[in-house]
């Protein structure tokens, strides 16, 4: 697990118009929550956030948050964003106990699609179902992403959550939920059957025959 430290200063004033005044000044108002501490008001230089948010790491790892010279772990929680300026207008960040288990959601990284017998196949539609999954461990174990082979992928193969590698540690909670949880994570079929199965749901619902008659005869 690779490190990453976020510098921060603490805040005392709190409230929109501090918001809003702390904006302007193109830093980041936020807040840490959780653990044994109480929460406590932040402020974050919005162009080095900006340039970290835009790194698969900044959402899914363990940051060491450094505020005034005292650092504790934390995971990103929240982040609000404006409608459609790039502005970051507030982020939540989670206190992390060392001894005790997150869930965290984790990218995932598919390796070798091309290939593979499917991905090498003109006719053959290869979807990713989910690119991210939510697991449960011990901070020290959280990985930053998870990969997934598919070098050996095929036409009709799909790759279910139960077909994850995990690392040591790690945990995929939906898994525990039952057999009907073990989702398809990756599917692998001929464009036709693809083209054919969202024609299928386009085209609007038949009327029985008897019914278009019915209201022929009012």
């Amino acid at each position: 697990m690779s490190e990453h430290t976020i510098k921060a200063t603490s805040r005392n004033v709190e409230g929109k118009g501090a918001s809003r005044r702390l904006r302007h000044a193109a830093s980041i108002p936020a807040i840490i929550y959780g653990g044994k501490s109480a929460p406590q008001a932040i402020q974050l230089d919005h162009e080095k956030i900006w340039l970290a948010q835009q790194n698969e790491w900044f959402y899914s790892s363990i940051l060491s948050l450094d505020v005034d010279g005292k650092v504790e772990s934390v995971l990103l929680r929240d982040i609000q964003r404006h409608p459609f300026k790039q502005i970051i207008m507030h982020l939540d960040f989670q206190r992390v106990d060392a001894n005790q288990a997150l869930r965290a959601s984790v990218p995932l990284h598919f390796i070798n699609q091309d290939s593979s017998p499917a991905g090498k196949a003109a006719d053959v539609v290869v979807t990713h179902e989910l690119n991210e999954v939510t697991v449960s461990c011990l901070p020290k174990d959280l990985p930053e992403f998870l990969e997934i082979d598919l070098g050996k992928l095929a036409v009709g193969d799909i790759v279910h959550l139960s077909d994850i590698k995990l690392p040591k540690g790690v945990e995929l909670p939906e898994l525990k939920l039952g057999k009907e949880h073990d989702v398809a994570v990756v599917i692998a079929k001929h464009g036709r059957v693809e083209s054919e199965e969202a024609a299928a749901e386009a085209a609007p619902a038949e009327v029985p025959a008897a019914k278009v008659a019915k209201k022929d005869d009012k």
